[in-house]
């Protein structure tokens, strides 16, 4: 059992603890490594009260990792996810290579129709569908198109496409230097009502929404990129991108698809934010990234597929 596990199951029948009680009950730890396990975990599973005194916080989020092909789905059930929120590893040969370096460093592929009917099946109803995409060039263009009717024949409807802004980052890859990719949001079926109705509500006296996301999505996403030196991926997502557009599309609770994880960045930001999630990645390298990521989670397991 880990050390956050343990502490949590060694409390949670108490009002709260101090960290004095939390180092007795594992003597066998360093004092900073309990402090340390406790710090981790704060906010979702263990809460400050006063200086030095915790209390237990009862959460059901959980994220799963799953080692496997993100483009085979078969084991997730039918309708059982609230958003899929991914970033597949787009194959592009020429926009992928400048001179003799290879851009992507990891296997690439195209989305086929099967792809979308597959996300489509997992997906409830009205829920999202966002996939992080290359800004449009000579060489893509197609492709994005051929993505667009892959959904539309899969009974997506196509809600929106945001600009990122990748801070101050520029590649001179391609005709034109470029900053930006895209994320395009699909929604299956039509989109379900989050947006909430101010001017209705006033006039009826009760919470009335309007079909769409939670709020107006603004023109871009303007969020600087993972410097190299922090990221674990090579198209490794920040965390502020993901918060951004998690919060836009899900709410607390819900069940978040990863299915290319990757660095495993939108668990991360799913639990945080109070959201199940399941990841998928095919890498092995990538999974123990992950692994290493959630270290001293609570919610966190791997299963091999």
């Amino acid at each position: 059992m880990i050390l956050a596990e343990k502490l949590f199951n060694c409390f949670k029948e108490k009002d709260s603890f101090t960290l004095n009680e939390a180092y007795q009950e594992n003597t066998d730890k360093p004092h900073e490594t309990v402090r340390a396990r406790i710090y981790d975990n704060l906010d979702v599973r263990f809460e400050r009260i006063a200086k030095g005194v915790y209390k237990t916080i009862d959460a059901d989020e959980v994220c799963v990792v799953i080692e496997g092909d993100g483009r085979d789905l078969s084991m997730i059930k039918d309708e059982s996810i609230d958003c899929i929120l991914t970033d597949h590893p787009w194959l592009d040969l020429k926009s992928n290579r400048g001179g003799t370096r290879k851009f992507a460093q990891y296997d690439c592929f195209k989305y086929t129709q099967k792809d979308f009917e597959e996300k489509a099946r997992v997906l409830k109803p009205g829920c999202f569908l966002v996939e992080v995409l290359p800004a449009e060039n000579e060489n893509n263009y197609e492709y994005l198109y051929e993505i667009k009717q892959f959904a539309k024949k899969a009974g997506f409807h196509y809600y929106s496409k945001v600009p990122w802004k990748k801070g101050n980052f520029v590649s001179n890859t391609g005709r034109k230097s470029k900053n930006t990719q895209d994320i395009m949001i699909f929604s299956k079926g039509k989109a379900r009502s989050m947006r909430y109705d101010k001017k209705k509500s006033v006039e009826t006296g009760r919470d009335c929404y309007m079909s769409g996301c939670k709020g107006m999505l603004p023109t871009e996403f303007d969020v600087q990129t993972v410097s190299k030196k922090d990221r674990i991926h090579q198209s490794e997502l920040p965390v502020s991108l993901c918060e951004q557009i998690l919060d836009f599309v899900t709410y607390e609770g819900e069940v978040v698809l990863d299915s290319f994880a990757g660095s495993g960045v939108v668990g991360e930001v799913a639990l945080m934010m109070k959201r199940s999630c399941i990841l998928i990645e095919i890498l092995k390298e990538n999974v123990e990234k992950i692994k290493n990521r959630f270290e001293g989670k609570l919610w966190f397991q791997t299963i091999m597929c």
